[in-house]
């Protein structure tokens, strides 16, 4: 058995506080998820994150700052894969969602952060998705954006 080792980076997305989550459909691994995906070439964390949340969502995000990294290992028939995720809190002024169908994404949308958390199938990426919500209340502001995001 091989070891192999994979890094992604996603985000945390929120538009006027909620955040954007997507129901990945594919078989017993079915479950809503945050989007996340794989570096392009010689792409940073950042540019991969903002890249995968427009192909995975159909959302244009800004990223705000890192969150940190989650890492988890799962089998495959080709061996033990180990997977670092790089987390971002972005944010967008459009709840516009259109699940990416060719990766098999079903649904998508935006929900009030304890829809979201209940929703969320990894434990991981609930935790996350607490810690963004922590950040985005820190940011200057807070309360003006319950009315209207200050994307620029």
């Amino acid at each position: 058995m091989t070891e192999k080792d994979i890094v992604s980076c996603g985000g945390v997305v929120i538009c006027r506080g909620k955040a954007l989550v997507l129901y990945h459909k594919n078989g017993r691994n079915s479950g809503w998820v945050l989007p996340k995906g794989k570096a392009e070439g010689a792409e940073s964390p950042k540019d991969t994150a903002i890249r995968e949340v427009a192909e995975e969502s159909g959302s244009i995000a800004k990223v705000i700052k890192p969150l940190g990294k989650t890492q988890y290992s799962f089998q495959r028939s080709s061996g033990v894969i180990k997977k670092t995720v790089h987390w971002f809190l972005m944010i967008t002024n459009s709840y516009h969602c259109k699940p990416q169908a060719e990766e098999y994404f079903a649904d998508g949308g935006f929900y009030k952060q304890h829809e979201a958390y209940h929703l969320l199938r990894y434990q991981d990426e609930k935790e996350i998705l607490n810690r963004a919500f922590i950040e985005y209340a820190k940011r200057p502001g807070f309360a003006r954006r319950k009315e209207r995001e200050d994307f620029v």
